[in-house]
Order: structure tokens, then sequence, then C-alpha cells
């Protein structure tokens, strides 16, 4: 796990993305955090997990050039995110920077989101000629509503922490600069509080569960199948990559 760095603050473990400036994951990133989540839900000292990244962006998406960028890609991608779902105990995500594409996926997967203003949340996926991924089209709805949602994945406007915070996107706002203490502090109250009485409480109100997930993820997956193959997703990453607007043509 030399991309994670697991650390531990009393009923608070900590997984930490090291892979900066940007924090791109790949196969191999998403099953070492589903790793570490699947360890804290066996340790009976853990309550909550504390997930946050190194470097300028919290998480911006999947490196397509280790794979993913096609169908057999991003079916095994997936299988490590709905992993993730499955987790049974609370996940709270500290974004201090742009959590873009799948780096939405991956913080909105969280139960919580603590942010600061210099947060960016972008779900790029028109931009990119591709359908969402990461179970979007199930958990964004849920937590934001589906007009928001919607206009968000149709237009990939990108949003800051203060909109995200007044949208229901984010929970609760820092500055940059305390937003890992006030993270942490903000995970240390609910830790602090009776496990079981917890575990009931987000069972009952779990918005996506790990089986909605996956039908998410399987939907998305066959659509995105046939987007990889266009011509538009080619421009898409190319423009993304050349930091130009791109020019689609609807093939």
């Amino acid at each position: 796990m030399s991309d994670l760095v697991l650390g531990r603050e009393g009923k608070v473990a900590t997984i930490e993305l090291a892979r900066p400036p940007h924090n791109f994951f790949d196969i191999e990133l998403l099953r070492d955090i589903a790793d570490a989540l699947d360890a804290n839900d066996t340790d009976p000292t853990v309550v909550v997990t504390l997930l946050c990244a190194q470097g300028r962006s919290f998480c911006a998406g999947a490196d397509f050039s280790a794979g993913g960028g096609d169908r057999e890609g991003a079916r095994l991608l997936y299988e490590q995110a709905a992993r993730i779902f499955d987790r049974k105990k609370l996940l709270v995500a500290a974004v201090g920077g742009p959590a873009v594409g799948g780096g939405l996926g991956l913080a909105v997967a969280a139960d919580f989101r603590v942010a600061s203003p210099a947060a960016r949340f972008h779900a790029n996926f028109s931009a990119l000629g591709l359908h969402p991924g990461f179970a979007l089209t199930a958990t964004l709805p849920e937590l934001i509503g589906f007009q928001k949602a919607r206009e968000l994945m149709m237009t990939a406007r990108r949003i800051g922490g203060e909109e995200a915070l007044a949208i229901g996107l984010v929970d609760q706002l820092s500055t940059s600069e305390l937003l890992g203490s006030f993270a942490m502090e903000f995970a240390q109250t609910i830790a602090s509080r009776a496990p079981l009485a917890l575990r009931s409480i987000r069972e009952a109100l779990l918005r996506v569960d790990g089986e909605s997930a996956r039908k998410a993820l399987d939907k998305e997956l066959a659509v995105q199948a046939d987007l990889f193959q266009s011509d538009d997703f080619k421009e898409g990453v190319k423009a993304s990559a050349g930091r130009r607007s791109p020019i689609f043509k609807g093939c």
C-alpha cells in the first residue's frame, strides 16, 4: 500500500491517498482502499474511517493511461469500487481540492464530506464524451436531488466548496488551513457515539447500499462500453490532456 498512508487516532482510522499532486486512481489503488476499509470493518476498535489526500487534488479520477479506458479496464475498476460501497462502518471524506470524475464518485461514496472553499467538485464525464461512472448515476441524485444532479452531469460544471455546501453535496465547510483538523474533529465526534447505534442508523438511512451500487455500476459499464469506442471519447481525452476545448462530432 505504498500509495496509501494508513493511520489511527483513537477510534478513527485514516486512509490518506498518496499519489500527489492529483491522486489519480487505478485498479490497485481502489483495491487497496477497499482492503483497508475491509480491515477497519473487522477491527472492533475502529468506529469511523477518515479518507483524505496529499497534494493539490483530492482525486482527479481514473488514470486512463494505466488502464480503465475500455470495457475490461472499467469492469475491473468497478469491481473494486463496489467493494467500497460494501463497507459496514462510517466513512468521512476530507476534500480540500478537486474531486473530478471518478474522484467525485469516490467522495460521494463516503457517508459524509467535509470540504474547504478550495474544493472543486466536477462531474466531467460529458466533457470527455463519456457516461458517468462510479455509481454516480445512483449516488448523486440521492444526495443532491435529481434535477441538480442532472444539471451538474450534463453541463460538466465545476462547483466550489461553498456551493457544494449549499446544495447538500458537502456536510461541513472548513478553512483550507484547518481542514485536516476540522475533519478529524468531525470524525471523532461521530466516533464518540455508540457503535451499535451508529451502525443501525447508517443501515436505516443508507442512501445507496452495495447491491444498489452494483446495479448502477453494471448499467454505467454497459453504456460506457459503447462510448469508449466513440470518436467523441477519444477526442475528449485528447482535449483534456492538451488543456483545450474538445470538438465533438456525435460519433
